[in-house]
């Protein structure tokens, strides 16, 4: 895996990383003992199974095996090559990697086409933002910005630049860069006209706000019309190879850090309205990409919290959508609030009318819970002076209530509606009883509930045989101490473990030990080309066995190994014995019966 990199480079970015900030940038985690714990990042799951281990320097997943040190997750999380992850752990320790760049680009040929758009939307970027703020040709639009409550710090902040208006400026820009434009079109940048097959710029004239990965790498553009005559008012970029905005959140990246210090996102519709957020203080806004919320979204948001506002436009769909959207992130056992921004505004417009203290204090700090919020919105286009419009709405709320697992909560909001409507608390129960049976059986939305604490998993496969679990063991302490290593090797005199890829793991680690490594899982890990033996060894690690053991322990495990092999030997003999007798060979029967007892004798 590190042909190309010195093992002592390796060694000491390890021993200057430490796993668990490196996980915390993807994977929200709580302590629990002497680990952490947090749902993984490569499988879906909603009770945490991953867990880090600092002691160790190891993560594991319990729910699908997924393992490594930190070097491999990134390269798992990120797809990223074994010298790209070494050369990011090194950037944070200072430890630069100089490895040719040719050299990593031959690692991953097919990822060479994504390397160059990366590059050229970032180019463009820096671009645009440049144009806006140091041209005369980008004076309006800063004028522009800066009359709608936009700062220039807020601009630099964002990175918010200017397309010029031309057909073709952003072709000839590129071109003579040397990037190829069909591959440009391919990135979204560019549109090819169908009469000639000549290629214009698909944003002109446009306020450009770039959209970053969860990463931070510039991957698309929103182009803004800066005139109502320019149509649409929002130019995005297609899907590509490199965005994919069902999982793609505005501003996730930037803000990650100030969502996992408060531990609780705000989630908005659109980019003005993070960006006025900001300005007004609120800075662990993200947006959606002008869909719907998504499963991939909502996957982002829990690495980072279970808490989120819902602060979408005060007008009939944007509460829609916000409804939508607490209800698929109720599915995902999310801790919900919603902000209710008044006079049907949305909240770029709020704070420019009322100012930033007024968005924190009465939106943001007003947020309601989900349930609260559901209150309102059933109000909606009924008319409560209506007896058939209030009748629907009850049994609307009783519904609703039926999802709630608090007992607490239930008895509130049906003491709610009696006192609404003047109705008795023994009719809406016995209403309450019959609208939760007629939805027994079906499936349910996921009740709202105070997220669980993480607890610490335990493992779900079947329990291991006697001699795979003294062949576990054994590894386990042949990692901690090559002497004892070495000790087991001689034990062992020549016989090979049961379980092949154990016996791949020991072949590897006296390679390991014979170059002068330390002892340890992390720095093991990296050595190991395989990530089967990759994932056993950190299932390994993850057992609980005492930091001592004796001889004894020892050689009673290599004991169970050796014992195991005998059985297989004995049950080899019985067939020959057996195959034999079949042939009336009683010579032949006899003496494999006398191997047998001889076996049996040396268990």
């Amino acid at each position: 895996m590190s042909d190309r990199i010195p093992e002592e480079t390796i060694n000491k970015i390890l021993s200057s990383t430490d796993i668990v900030d490196v996980v915390s940038d993807y994977v929200q985690l709580k302590k629990q003992g002497r680990n952490y714990f947090g749902l993984c990042p490569f499988h879906g799951e909603n009770t945490p199974s991953f867990s880090v281990s600092p002691d160790k320097q190891i993560f594991h997943c319990f729910g699908c095996g997924a393992g490594g040190n930190a070097f491999t997750f990134l390269m798992d999380v990120d797809g990223l090559s074994f010298v790209e992850a070494a050369q990011k752990l090194g950037s944070k320790v200072g430890e630069e990697i100089s490895v040719s760049t040719a050299a990593s680009e031959q690692d991953a040929p097919p990822r060479e086409d994504e390397k160059q758009m990366l590059q050229a939307h970032e180019l463009l970027s820096k671009f645009y933002h440049h144009l806006l703020l140091n041209t005369k040709e980008g004076q309006e639009a800063l004028e522009y910005l800066l009359s709608r409550g936009f700062t220039t710090e807020s601009i630099s902040k964002f990175q918010i630049g200017w397309s010029l208006p031309s057909w073709d400026f952003t072709v000839k820009f590129l071109q003579k860069r040397g990037y190829s434009l069909d591959l440009m079109e391919a990135a979204g940048l560019l549109v090819r006209r169908e009469k000639d097959q000549s290629f214009l710029d698909r944003f002109r004239g446009r306020i450009m706000f770039p959209i970053t990965d969860p990463k931070g790498k510039v991957v698309a553009f929103s182009g803004r019309s800066l005139h109502s005559e320019d149509e649409p008012k929002y130019l995005n970029s297609p899907e590509t190879k490199i965005f994919n905005k069902s999982r793609t959140l505005y501003n996730y990246h930037e803000s990650r850090t100030i969502i996992r210090r408060k531990q609780q996102v705000i989630l908005f519709e659109g980019f003005a309205d993070v960006i006025s957020a900001s300005g007004a203080s609120v800075e662990n806004g993200v947006a959606t990409m002008g869909t719907s919320l998504t499963e991939g979204q909502i996957g982002l948001i829990k690495r980072l919290t279970d808490s989120v506002v819902i602060c979408y436009d005060g007008d009939s769909a944007g509460v829609e959508a916000a409804f939508r959207a607490g209800n698929l992130l109720l599915n995902h056992h999310l801790s919900i609030r919603v902000a209710m921004v008044p006079e049907r505004l949305d909240p770029d417009d709020y704070i420019s009318k009322y100012g930033k203290e007024k968005f924190q204090q009465d939106v943001i700090g007003a947020s309601l819970t989900f349930m609260a919020f559901k209150l309102r919105y059933h109000k909606l286009n009924k008319n409560l002076n209506d007896e058939g419009d209030r009748l629907q709405y009850i049994e609307d709320i009783l519904k609703e209530i039926t999802q709630l697992s608090n007992a607490v909560e239930r008895d509130y909001y049906i003491r709610y509606l009696a006192d609404e409507f003047d109705v008795s608390l023994e009719a809406l129960q016995q209403q309450l009883a019959e609208v939760n049976g007629a939805v027994k059986g079906k499936s349910k939305p996921a009740k709202q509930a105070p997220p669980p604490k993480p607890s610490i998993p335990r493992v779900q496969t079947k329990l291991l045989p006697a001699y795979q679990t003294a062949e576990r063991r054994l590894i386990a302490y042949m990692l901690k101490d090559p002497n004892t290593a070495y000790k087991v090797q001689d034990w062992l005199a020549g016989t090979h473990l049961n379980i092949d890829e154990h016996q791949a793991i020991i072949t590897y680690l006296f390679g390991y030990y014979e170059e002068g490594m330390p002892p340890g899982a992390s720095s093991f890990i990296g050595y190991l080309p395989d990530e089967r033996l990759r994932r056993i060894v950190t299932e390994i690690e993850m057992m609980s066995i005492s930091e001592e053991c004796t001889d004894q322990e020892l050689m009673d495990y290599v004991q169970s190994v050796l014992k195991h092999q005998k059985m297989l030997k004995i049950k080899e003999k019985e067939s020959e014995r057996k195959e034999a007798q079949r042939q009336n060979d009683y010579r032949k029967e006899a003496q494999i019966a006398m191997e047998i007892l001889q076996l049996r004798k040396s268990l």
